[in-house]
C-alpha cells in the first residue's frame, strides 16, 4: 500500500475550528511538521479539506 507524506506549510492561526481539528487529526502540531500516513480514502478526504494548509508527497 502507498504512503502519504504530508507537510503543513500554513499556520492555522485564523483558520475555521473545523479545519484546525482536521491538521489536529492528521497529527499535523505546527509549520513544518511532518506526519505519514497510509494511502485511504479517509485521509484523502481529510486532506481535501484543508489543501491550502498542507502539501502532499507520495512515497
Amino acid at each position: 500500500m502507498a504512503t502519504l507524506r504530508v507537510t503543513q506549510i500554513r499556520s492555522k492561526i485564523g483558520i475555521k475550528p473545523k479545519q484546525r481539528g482536521t491538521l489536529r487529526a492528521l497529527g499535523l502540531r505546527r509549520i513544518d511538521h511532518t506526519v505519514e500516513h497510509a494511502d485511504r480514502p479517509e485521509i484523502r478526504g481529510m486532506i481535501a479539506k484543508v489543501p491550502h494548509l498542507v502539501r502532499v508527497e507520495e512515497v
